[in-house]
């Protein structure tokens, strides 16, 4: 049989009728709660069973000793009950507040020991991103062209008819547009395309802008071009333009090595074969002393000592009569490079598709 808690039953139903013995009942209550006390777990859910057992408005054993032991106890008992209840009452709750500290101090000692950084172990290496390496090439032109007073203008991807092709002197049945051919967009505002080259850039900010004009536009340019190892739909390019009335040949030339020696470095030397541009005249192929050999010959080079780099050459004066610009008095000149080209001769990387893979074995070898 369960024995019968004691706190459940009265003094009279107990048999116990003299203050030693009430004495004795309260004793046997505070070793009870003593034991159970210690018994307990160092952690908040079992600490408030214990609570609830002991001080519960409804069923905790003090609200039972004060509803069955002192309440029903005989006057010449009440006294001594009450004071052994309230000496009861005072060590249960003082006990309870000393086990919630202690509860608490534990709870904090195990947040620090989780959150506790040993500097013994060795430490985590993470992952830190870097710029893409046409980015990086971007940046390192850029860099070239700003140093020597050139501003960076930025201009639309979708262009019209005019700003790509006929404000640059190339008509509408101009053999030079076979090789620019480019996907088309039909809109509410007519024929649109995606640009061939960041030289609309130029007319635009001919437009807007008087002489001196001193520019270097980089972005995305798109042809109808099939993917191979050297070509792609979207490439990259940066076109550069200077335009004031002392401009001269020479001013090109030594543009033109200046940037080619901090690009590709100190001892690269240039050349300038004829070319034809319909947005420059006269117009060049800029070349370069081959950066593998130095000039002496490689498979890079193809043996023959020399990379070209990009074409250029003076602002034609047709030009400059789309933009009001009075072309008796300015001259100037125009470059446009190839980002995509720039940076797999300098870095030595021969598919033009990998740098568009995403591939980071690929990308780490250019931190």
């Amino acid at each position: 049989m369960t024995a019968i808690d004691p706190t459940r039953q009265t003094f009279a139903q107990r048999g116990i009728v003299t203050s030693e013995a009430v004495a004795k009942e309260f004793a046997e209550l505070r070793k009870r709660f003593d034991e159970e006390a210690s018994r307990c777990p160092l952690d908040i859910e079992n600490f408030q069973n214990l609570q609830v057992a002991w001080t519960g408005r409804k069923s905790g054993i003090l609200s039972c000793i004060g509803d069955n032991w002192l309440k029903p106890a005989p006057p010449d008992l009440k006294r001594a009950v009450g004071q052994e209840f309230q000496r009861l009452k005072a060590h249960v709750e003082a006990k309870l507040e000393e086990k919630q500290r202690e509860i608490e101090v534990a709870a904090e000692q195990a947040a620090q020991a989780r959150d506790r950084i040993d500097f013994s172990l060795p430490g985590v290496e993470r992952a830190i991103g870097t710029h893409h390496i046409i980015r990086q090439t971007f940046e390192e032109l850029q860099r070239i062209f700003l140093s020597i007073g050139f501003s960076v203008v930025e201009g639309p991807e979708i262009e019209t008819p005019y700003y790509n092709f006929e404000a640059l002197n190339i008509p509408e049945h101009h053999p030079a547009r076979d090789n620019m051919d480019t996907f088309y967009i039909e809109g509410t505002r007519g024929e649109h395309l995606l640009r061939t080259h960041t030289s609309p850039m130029q007319i635009r900010t001919m437009e807007k802008q008087p002489p001196p004009v001193r520019i270097v536009v980089p972005g995305k340019v798109y042809r109808r071009d099939n993917p191979d190892a050297t070509h792609g739909y979207m490439f990259h390019q940066i076109e550069g333009l200077a335009v004031d009335t002392d401009i001269t040949f020479c001013d090109f030339k030594g543009t033109v090595e200046y940037f080619a020696r901090e690009f590709l470095g100190p001892k690269t030397k240039t050349r300038l074969r004829p070319s034809y541009f319909p947005f420059t005249e006269p117009s060049a192929e800029v070349d370069a002393t081959c950066h593998v050999c130095g000039g002496s010959g490689c498979r890079v080079c193809k043996h023959s000592g020399w990379i070209e780099l990009f074409g250029a050459g003076m602002v034609n004066p047709a030009v400059y009569g789309f933009v009001k610009y009075d072309a008796d008095r300015l001259s100037g000149f125009a470059f446009g490079m190839g980002v995509d080209r720039l940076a797999m001769m300098k870095y030595g990387i021969t598919e033009l598709l990998v740098l568009f893979q995403n591939d980071v074995r690929f990308l780490r070898q250019f931190p």
